[in-house]
């Protein structure tokens, strides 16, 4: 019993991962270069008949992306006999409220908070931490935002610390994968209805960027940061950003080429610029066999759809309601199940269309798989576009059909 709280504790880490608890031997094995750790050490730390140590701690940290903070009072909880107490249930709790202004401003309250500085980072975190951020991107497209903020902010605050410890060629390193990481956690503020986090987020990414003296990971920022100023509605701030992206072109990656160019199509669809969208777009579209990555160290999950995923949006932006149709009809149906979460945004957009041209029966169906999937994603960027559906079948509010709209939307705003 006087380590209940802590074994609660990784438990509690490991199930809302989906962990085993393998699974979490071979992440501690990796993070601490051993493999002297198996499934029966992990089953004695959970169970309590054995207190994971500080060393022990400090690697768990970084398998779980949680303070190392965290680790150490429910250890100090169990010692102290006061399992089940309330303070254990606010350890717990810490997985979904993790300190966002800790990542924000960049202080040294996460992992590895308290420790005295090591002589040295090994360069190999930063492999680890990019495998992490490939489960991450695949996690988000069926789980939402929800579900991954707090891991991501606590592996941002991490890793912010680990930059300011290592070397010249490995703090580098870090600081570009930090990027990758900083934007992620914008866009997952951004998905949770959180846009002034996002913001806070592409701050600490632009930073990371020119600390890693890494031309893509500057424009990366700066297209990530444009992709934040599009939801905001503000079409000349995306243009200049993504053209400030582009200036160093010759340098950029055909995937980065690629961002840039459907972020700068989105400005111009702002503006109210078709002619500008489709040439951005059409451009887009024939680099995109130069791209031999499926994840391109941005937020979303890339498809073979992608150019025209930005095509149908920027055209239901600029009011061509037919048009977008077409093209969601297309892309919608192959779309792998990996795209999930973005299948939800994608319905509802569409639904959009379907009232606007006249068919609510067909933007009634629609809308219900948009609210399926955000309920399982927790998604407000579905929610979002649910609301202009809403707005676009108001012609047949009074209707019958008009009810079956409010019932299929009922959910959402039970949630909310």
């Amino acid at each position: 019993m006087a380590a209940e709280s802590i074994g609660r504790l990784l438990v509690r880490l490991r199930r809302e991962r989906g962990w085993t608890q393998q699974q979490v031997a071979d992440a501690y094995c990796d993070a601490s270069g051993t493999m002297t750790k198996d499934a029966r050490e992990v089953g004695r730390w959970e169970r309590g008949t054995r207190l994971p140590t500080l060393h022990t701690r400090r690697h768990l940290a970084v398998v779980f992306g949680v303070p190392l903070s965290m680790l150490d009072r429910a250890v100090s909880v169990a010692r102290q006999g006061r399992s089940g107490s309330p303070e254990t249930e606010a350890l717990t709790g810490e997985v979904v409220s993790v300190d966002r202004r800790t990542f924000v401003a960049g202080t040294a309250a996460g992992a590895l908070a308290g420790l005295a500085a090591p002589q040295h980072v090994d360069p190999a975190l930063v492999t680890y931490f990019e495998q992490q951020l490939a489960g991450h991107y695949r996690a988000d497209m069926l789980l939402g935002p929800g579900a991954l903020i707090s891991t991501v902010t606590a592996q941002c605050d991490l890793i912010g610390q680990l930059i300011d410890r290592a070397d010249g060629p490995t703090r580098r390193r870090m600081a570009k994968v930090g990027v990758s990481y900083a934007t992620f956690a914008a866009w997952l503020y951004l998905d949770a209805g959180n846009p002034a986090a996002s913001l806070q987020c592409h701050d600490v990414a632009q930073e990371l960027a020119h600390r890693s003296h890494d031309r893509q990971a500057v424009a990366c920022a700066l297209v990530d940061r444009a992709m934040a100023r599009t939801d905001q509605g503000a079409g000349r701030a995306v243009i200049d950003l993504c053209e400030g992206a582009m200036m160093d072109a010759r340098h950029l990656p055909a995937e980065l080429k690629v961002f840039a160019l459907q972020q700068h199509a989105h400005g111009a669809s702002l503006l109210g610029d078709r002619s500008q969208v489709d040439m951005l777009l059409d451009k887009a579209g024939r680099l995109v066999n130069r791209v031999h990555t499926e994840e391109w160290g941005t937020s979303c999950l890339r498809t073979t759809h992608y150019v025209e995923v930005q095509r149908a949006t920027c055209y239901g932006r600029l009011g061509l309601a037919r048009e977008a149709d077409q093209v969601w009809q297309q892309i919608i149906p192959e779309a792998p199940t990996a795209s999930r979460r973005d299948v939800g945004v994608w319905s509802a957009r569409q639904a959009v269309a379907a009232a606007t041209v006249g068919e609510p029966e067909r933007a009634v169906e629609l809308t219900r798989q948009a609210v399926d999937i955000a309920l399982l994603t927790g998604s407000a960027r579905t929610r979002r576009v649910l609301a202009a559906v809403e707005t676009a079948m108001q012609p047949w509010q009074a209707e019958p059909i008009g009810q079956d709209l409010a019932e299929v939307l009922a959910p959402i705003g039970e949630r909310v």
